[in-house]
């Protein structure tokens, strides 16, 4: 039986608190885990500090993805963690996650909104229409990517590249993070440039040790 255990975070301004105080942005697909059991990732990374996760299963049922959150909750409220679910709303809301990032091709972060006053809400975006169309919603921050070439994720369109987020990144007039192939050597580049948040799937989920990782890769936003 399921336990329903609500969020630390009481509501969205606690969240939007939360996340602007995060740095470090774990995505975690039980495909790119090296086999390894998503909860146990996704445990494994609360304890390396990182302060937001996003659950992101394109492959798994929604059932599954509900289980995988309400089990993490507990271990989420106890590092004060975020918890972000990828696409669904629902599950988002019967979870008790923090919040539920959206793409291009699922519900407008305004429709959202209307059931879903106090999640945290971001939004996926990958050229400048889609940024100002971003921060004329309601949505609580935007992600650019993909920045580099990746192979966590099949994409119709082009890789941003730096050039092009220094331009991009400057339309962003609400909180934004970057993703998309980002390794290690690249996190002090970004933060020289003004990004603030960085997420990353394989760099941290492959990691043979993903909690000393995750610790190593926080320590960037404390120098």
């Amino acid at each position: 039986m399921m336990t329903d255990i609500p969020s630390c975070f009481k509501n969205r301004e606690e969240r939007r608190e939360a996340f602007e105080k995060s740095g470090l942005y774990p995505v975690v697909s039980s495909e790119f885990c090296a086999g390894r059991n998503p909860y146990e990732v996704l445990c494994r990374i609360a304890e390396g500090g990182a302060r937001i996760v996003q659950i992101r299963e394109k492959n798994m049922d929604k059932r599954a993805i509900y289980e995988l959150a309400v089990k993490f909750r507990p271990v989420a409220n106890q590092y004060g963690v975020l918890v972000m679910i990828d696409d669904h709303a629902d599950v988002a809301l019967a979870a008790h996650a923090d919040g539920v990032h959206c793409g291009q091709t699922d519900l407008p972060v305004s429709e959202v909104r209307k059931f879903a006053p106090e999640l945290l809400l971001g939004v996926s975006t990958h050229n400048p229409v889609e940024i100002r169309e971003a921060c004329a919603s309601d949505a609580d921050y935007l992600n650019i990517g993909p920045i580099y070439p990746t192979s966590t994720k099949s994409v119709s369109y082009p890789v941003v590249g730096v050039e092009h987020l220094k331009e991009w990144m400057k339309q962003a007039s609400i909180p934004f993070s970057v993703m998309g192939g980002i390794k290690e050597k690249q996190i002090q580049e970004l933060l020289r440039m003004g990004v603030r948040h960085i997420a990353m799937v394989t760099e941290i989920t492959q990691a043979p040790d993903i909690a000393t990782h995750t610790a190593e890769l926080v320590r960037n936003w404390l120098v």
